[in-house]
């Protein structure tokens, strides 16, 4: 009988803003597009910068730097729109640059709650966890809790 591990491979789309590392479960990725133009929507919270209009689909975008209380997004070449759907919901978040699809086992992915001051910036509810690959640390977002914690404030107004 093989001693067979029950470890769980996840994927996740790792990209950065500033210089940190965050991770997206590839499950709930669209897509990754570059930045398309923003149409403005008037009394939206801060951190939504518009919608954008994808293959006939009119799509939120946010800025991940505005939710998470970072400097305001500053586009470049590198600049991306990763497009992610929770059940029937569907959100563009802009982020500096996209790095990698990265591979983790379910082990490697610490718990936050012991883990103090690497995510002062960062409300609790939108991680999920912290991955350790080499001697980098990617923090992992809960995408669903995220995007629950804006829909209420979105629906209203798009």
């Amino acid at each position: 009988m093989e001693n067979v591990s029950n470890q769980e491979i996840k994927q996740f789309i790792v990209f950065k803003l500033g210089s940190e590392e965050y991770g997206i479960d590839i499950l709930h990725v669209q897509n990754i597009e570059r930045v398309l133009s923003i149409t403005r929507v008037p009394k939206a919270p801060f951190f939504i910068k518009g919608v954008i209009n994808l293959r006939g689909e009119i799509i939120p975008v946010m800025s991940l730097r505005l939710k998470f209380n970072l400097e305001a997004d500053e586009f470049t070449d590198d600049t991306r729109i990763i497009i992610v759907r929770i059940d029937d919901s569907q959100i563009g978040m802009i982020v500096d640059e996209v790095k990698e699809v990265l591979q983790l086992s379910t082990d490697s992915i610490e718990n936050v709650q012991g883990v103090s001051g690497i995510t002062s910036d960062i409300h609790l509810n939108f991680i999920q966890g912290v991955g350790k690959v080499n001697n980098n640390i990617v923090t992992l977002l809960n995408i669903k809790n995220l995007i629950d914690s804006i829909s209420a404030d979105t629906v209203e107004v798009l």
